[in-house]
């Protein structure tokens, strides 16, 4: 019973090791993932299979126009992983689609092998390039497309056209630089063309052609565009720019980058196919071979189409950009929100212990709790003093809270805003805080009349006399002043004081922001100004401050005339 019960609990702690082994060995490298399905990498095999016989289909024209191999091959490449291991898989598995095309074509034996290779080189250098030189989404931006068509386009052909070329011209004496020409135009052109129309292939484009007008209005677009470009190359008479290139632009707008590619890959496809068949502009020219005319085709497209592309991308970087600044705006309101909520509740939970302690202080210093000593009778002095300052506080905190949060009502009617700070002037002047200052007003032969409301424009005068008694009152006067100017009217309450910085200018109406007098004998909480600009704002104007240090300040508001 002991071996055998040994035995079973041998098995039973070795059998979950069993089992465990063969689901390590199946399980693939990281960035594997695309050979995970068999059917995926069959099909890029005959993808890859069916655009080589395509591509030397027409290479025996004896012409290039689109080989799409290689572009596929790339596009696919970078969408499909990662990884050393990767890689390496997908290298021999594009070399066995290549070289099955090659065959399947009636290439010989050896023309397969150097094609193959060639092709495999122009790959590779291409995805190197590529990721060492572009974003992963390089097309969503124009600095993006714009290394991507450098390195793909412009320079991943160049040493697989010389080493095509050069074998060639060796085996088989064909001119060198006709051969290279013929290579570099044709696959240049296919990384320009069907590489950003593979990349651009993401839930997010196709998602813009799910509602059925924009389907429809897309596929119409680019029926017209076909049509009118076909039209074109048969009446063998206007530049092809002219048409073409506007619609084009259109297409691009119209539907960004999917829909600019898809443009793209239809005027190249007609533009070279119908050259190549003796129609359109470029055959006008006897002179030239059928292949130099095709080349033509293939460079227009280039030079005259292919900047579209750079325009969606533009397109695409601008929504994204708008997309972006969406929700940093969302995200910024509901900051605001919450922060105007939070200072609501803080100002509501001060006020009623402030007033308990008000009302405590003042029955302590009036003797009703006992008697009070001269000592006492300062301190309830102070604590008062004190409890007041908390007090306006809490509702200045109240007044930010409910303008931010625009649940402050402003009626504007036509006030009278020279009487206005007339009343201001004689409300400061026997205030203790302007002792020995001399408010004056300079007054105007006629009424200025704004269109403000008069209850919140004398809140924003009653701040700015305030700044103006605590910080300039070394200059020993505060000067007001109403002008009408135009369609608008301005107040000014300028102090002598010591003036302000262009930096601490750039500050002054931020909450909370002293502007570095925070441990100064100069009694504030930075609220005031930024409270007076949010109400000045809500009645259509506008405030700000003109100063020079040494100077003194000069704080105005301009309101609507009436």
């Amino acid at each position: 019973m002991s071996v055998q019960s040994a035995n079973l609990s041998n098995s039973t702690v070795l059998r979950p090791l069993a089992d465990a082994v063969p689901a390590r060995v199946r399980r693939l490298p990281e960035g594997m993932e695309l050979f995970s399905r068999p059917l995926v990498p069959l099909a890029i095999v005959l993808i890859l299979a069916f655009l080589v016989v395509l591509g030397i289909s027409f290479a025996r024209s004896p012409v290039a126009a689109l080989w799409g191999a290689s572009s596929f091959a790339v596009a696919i490449w970078l969408r499909g992983g990662h990884g050393w291991a990767f890689d390496l898989s997908f290298a021999s598995l594009i070399a066995v689609g290549i070289a099955a095309g090659e065959l399947m074509a009636g290439n010989s034996a050896e023309l397969t092998v150097m094609f193959t290779a060639m092709q495999v080189l122009e790959i590779v250098t291409a995805l190197i390039l590529i990721r060492r030189f572009a974003p992963s989404d390089p097309f969503s931006t124009v600095d993006g497309s714009v290394r991507f068509l450098i390195a793909a386009a412009v320079l991943a052909p160049v040493p697989a056209g010389l080493s095509a070329a050069a074998c060639l011209t060796l085996i088989h004496g064909h001119d060198f630089l006709s051969s290279f020409q013929t290579w570099w135009f044709g696959h240049a052109l296919g990384f320009a063309t069907l590489t950003p129309l593979a990349m651009s292939i993401t839930r997010d484009r196709i998602r813009l052609f799910a509602h059925p007008a924009r389907l429809a209005e897309g596929v119409g677009l680019l029926l017209l565009l076909a049509g009118v470009v076909t039209w074109v190359f048969l009446q063998n008479s206007l530049p092809l720019s002219f048409v073409a290139s506007p619609l084009l632009l259109l297409v691009a707008m119209r539907l960004r980058l999917l829909g600019s590619t898809l443009g793209l890959i239809l005027v190249s496809l007609i533009a070279i196919g119908m050259t190549m068949d003796g129609y359109g502009p470029f055959t006008l020219n006897d002179s030239l071979t059928r292949s130099e005319q095709v080349m033509l085709a293939q460079l227009f497209v280039v030079l005259g189409c292919l900047p579209t592309l750079l325009v969606s991308s533009v397109l695409e970087e601008r929504d994204a950009l708008a997309a972006a600044a969406r929700i940093g705006k969302r995200n910024a309101e509901l900051a605001s929100g919450a922060k105007s909520r939070l200072l609501a509740n803080v100002a509501h939970e001060i006020k009623s212990p402030i007033g308990g302690i008000i009302g405590i202080a003042d029955l302590w210093s009036s003797g009703q709790l006992g008697p009070v000593t001269p000592a006492q009778a300062e301190v309830t002095g102070i604590l008062v003093k004190t409890a007041r300052q908390v007090e306006a506080l809490a509702h200045d905190l109240l007044d930010v809270a409910r303008a931010e949060a625009g649940a402050v009502l402003v009626q504007l009617r036509p006030t009278n805003a020279t009487g206005l700070m007339e009343d201001m002037r004689r409300s400061w002047a026997v205030r203790p805080e302007t002792h020995g200052l001399a408010i004056t007003l300079t007054r105007n032969p006629e009424p200025v009349i704004a269109l403000a409301d008069s209850q919140r424009l004398a809140q924003v005068l009653d701040s700015l006399i305030s700044n103006a008694a605590k910080y300039g009152a070394a200059g020993g006067r505060i000067q007001l002043s109403a002008s009408r100017l135009d369609d608008h009217v301005r107040l000014e309450v300028r102090d002598d004081g010591p003036g302000l910085s262009p930096e601490k200018q750039a500050q002054l109406f931020e909450p909370f922001n002293r502007i570095g007098l925070e441990r100064s004998t100069i009694e504030g909480h930075g609220i005031g100004l930024a409270l007076a600009k949010r109400l000045v704002e809500l009645q259509d104007g506008r405030i700000g401050v003109t100063s020079t240090p040494g100077r003194g300040a000069t704080f105005w508001v301009e309101l609507p005339a009436a």
